[in-house]
């Protein structure tokens, strides 16, 4: 199970909370899941109002507040502060947005907030890119996980850079890594894990879909799955065919 600035999370599967046909189909969502994490926009929240904040804290699960449509380093430190206020948390999902079209992060303004924040006491998840030299920055600014996007938010095309996010697991084996952003099928949350990545987070994928429960329950599926050929230690792929039936001890005929 994943471990985030000490506290161990009893899913690998994170879900957010936007979308949802209903506070209904959202709760039973996340039961049939199992999911560790819940994130939640500071602007869904005012939003919602008193009455979603409660349906939130029902969950039981631990909250992860983000900064969902910043697009400057100190629009973000300045939501994080509102969402510490308002959570009574110190984790805060970092997200600053500098394109609008692929909502790709600002890498820049991302590690200025994120060693804002951290000075400031925050225990800051960022949402990144699976560049080595900006997830270098981020741990640099103070970060201790990084939440790499699989490809752009809400796109569903799954991993997009698979080469990208391998070498981003092997160049630091030691960072908790989340695979945050377009996942849309089991089967991208699956690969996800099997590249040894801690955990996935998803929205949209669960939330959009034609039955968002069954599809909660398939996320978590192949997160288990996932996880568990990582740690099977599968084997590697090859160009050639290798028989699987020995020929030792075959009778050849003449």
């Amino acid at each position: 199970m994943p471990v985030f600035y000490g506290t161990q999370i009893n899913s690998a599967l994170m879900l957010g909370t936007a979308q949802y046909p209903s506070p209904a189909i959202l709760a039973e969502a996340f039961r049939v899941s199992g999911a560790g994490i819940a994130t939640v926009s500071l602007r869904r929240e005012q939003g919602g109002g008193q009455d979603f904040w409660a349906l939130i804290r029902d969950l039981g699960v631990a909250i992860l507040p983000n900064t969902a449509g910043c697009h400057s380093a100190k629009e973000a430190v300045t939501t994080a502060h509102m969402a510490r206020e308002l959570f009574d948390t110190t984790w805060i999902k970092l997200e600053v947005i500098g394109h609008s079209d692929t909502l790709q992060p600002d890498v820049f303004a991302l590690a200025e907030a994120a060693r804002i924040l951290t000075d400031d006491g925050f225990q800051v998840f960022p949402y990144c890119t699976e560049d080595l030299s900006v997830c270098g920055r981020l741990l640099d600014a103070g970060c201790q996980v990084l939440m790499p996007w699989g490809a752009p938010i809400g796109s569903g095309l799954g991993i997009n850079n698979p080469y990208g996010l391998r070498s981003l697991r092997a160049h630091f084996p030691d960072v908790p890594l989340v695979v945050d952003a377009g996942i849309g099928l089991p089967s991208h949350a699956a690969q996800a894990m099997e590249m040894g990545y801690d955990a996935v987070l998803l929205n949209t994928a669960v939330a959009r879909a034609g039955d968002p429960v069954a599809m909660a329950r398939a996320m978590a599926l192949a997160v288990q799955a996932g996880a568990a050929a990582h740690a099977a230690d599968p084997i590697g792929p090859r160009d050639m065919a290798a028989p699987s039936t020995p020929v030792i001890g075959k009778a050849f005929l003449t």
